[in-house]
């Protein structure tokens, strides 16, 4: 359930019986012609189609994360490592405080993945805790149905298009893009970063059927719900 259709006190007492919580983390990017806030979108809407049958708190997805090498494109928004770090560690306080002990972070964007380490140290100092990053899109099952699909797959191709991260008036191209050259972009700064990417697909075609997103979909939830039912201990 979203933690925004519940009060204090039935937080409180939710904690009581079933100490497990979510929290969505995405990211306000570039996306080609998708929505800036497809990660964000993409990371709470798994949460909470995932977690509602659980009846499992999904707190609101944290829409900012690290995106700096998209700082270039209008819109996108990046937090630094340090500022981030401190952020998240704010969140876990925050949700232990409230009495949650097992925590599932579903991540909706690869530049998030550096929070690891920190993770490690805070059940160090919370030694009665749980907490797993999930990277909903790249979990085994998921990229293996994205793989069955379509190989050619990545950050704002197909496989980010979705019925709910499309804009109205905002039609895709038809062709597949070649795949950027990942060690030329990796080493230069936002600028330059942005000219040889274009308009932001880093391969592949830009649109696929509803019918392979759905499917992908499907796994991407029954994957999630079993990170939040299983494998705490």
């Amino acid at each position: 359930m979203r933690i925004q259709d519940m009060h204090w006190a039935q937080v409180e007492e939710r904690a009581k019986v079933d100490d497990r919580c979510v929290l969505p983390i995405g990211s306000v990017e570039q996306h080609a012609y998708l929505s800036l806030a497809t990660d964000m979108i993409l990371a709470e809407r798994i949460s909470v189609e995932a977690a509602e049958p659980l009846g499992v708190p999904v707190f609101p997805c944290l829409p900012y994360g690290m995106a700096s090498g998209f700082a270039d494109f209008p819109g996108t928004i990046t937090l630094t490592l340090r500022t981030y770090i401190n952020v998240i560690e704010d969140m876990l306080d925050s949700v232990y405080r409230s009495g949650f002990r097992r925590i599932l972070i579903v991540n909706g964007h690869g530049g998030n993945s550096p929070i690891a380490p920190l993770l490690s140290e805070w059940m160090n100092s919370h030694r009665d805790t749980s907490v797993k990053l999930h990277d909903w899109w790249r979990a085994p099952q998921t990229m293996a149905k994205v793989q069955e699909i379509d190989p050619a797959a990545s950050h704002a191709s197909w496989m980010e298009n979705f019925p709910w991260t499309r804009l109205e008036g905002a039609p895709v191209p038809n062709f597949k893009k070649d795949r950027i050259d990942f060690a030329a972009t990796g080493r230069v700064d936002a600028g330059r970063k942005r000219e040889r990417i274009a308009e932001g697909n880093y391969h592949g075609v830009f649109q696929r059927p509803d019918a392979d997103m759905f499917a992908i979909w499907d796994v991407a939830i029954a994957e999630t719900r079993d990170e939040i039912e299983n494998g705490w201990h």
